[in-house]
């Protein structure tokens, strides 16, 4: 796997860069080419909390995890495993042959606005959308770990918005 790892308001240090290597490059067992993959890492401070986002883009999925800490390394490694469940929690539906088809070059563009003041806008996002049915959004979702996911139904044409329900179950949203 390649890694693409970067600090805000703090200095990658060698030592950080291998450490990140090892414990997110042990998940290399997942993939079938993972030296085709890249896994994109962002390290920043808020506050006094080492957050650590990674971002893992396939050809097929993309894959996010973000954890925080007072300890660097400890936030690593929890983002390591709450990846690592991810992908374990949502193989049989990424194993089905529908899956292996219909959802290859899905992407999702994250990208971060400067930190407004009140009730402004503080993070946008820009989401590419495929028309894909709706158990490949429950697994992007699921892959992504959102509680929410907003996707070009292939069956009916109009943009739907996918949600998980406090008891577990899912909901859709569906425009006109």
């Amino acid at each position: 796997m390649k890694f693409n790892i970067h600090g805000k308001k703090l200095e990658v240090t060698e030592s950080i860069k291998g450490y990140i290597e090892s414990k997110i490059g042990r998940l290399d067992k997942y993939f079938e080419n993972p030296d085709n993959i890249t896994a994109t890492v962002s390290i920043k401070l808020v506050g006094k909390k080492q957050v650590v986002e990674v971002t893992i883009n396939t050809n097929s999925f993309v894959i996010r995890g973000e954890e925080s800490n007072n300890d660097l390394y400890a936030s690593i490694d929890l983002v390591s495993d709450k990846i690592e469940r991810q992908i374990r929690k949502n193989k049989t539906r990424m194993h089905k042959k529908i899956n292996k088809d219909k959802i290859k070059d899905f992407n999702l563009s994250y990208e971060q606005e400067p930190e407004e003041k009140n009730d402004t806008i503080v993070k946008r996002k820009i989401v590419e959308t495929k028309p894909m049915d709706e158990e490949e959004a429950i697994l992007q979702m699921e892959l992504l770990g959102h509680d929410f996911f907003v996707f070009k139904n292939a069956n009916t044409d109009t943009f739907n918005i996918l949600y998980k329900r406090k008891e577990g179950n899912y909901g859709i949203i569906e425009t006109k």
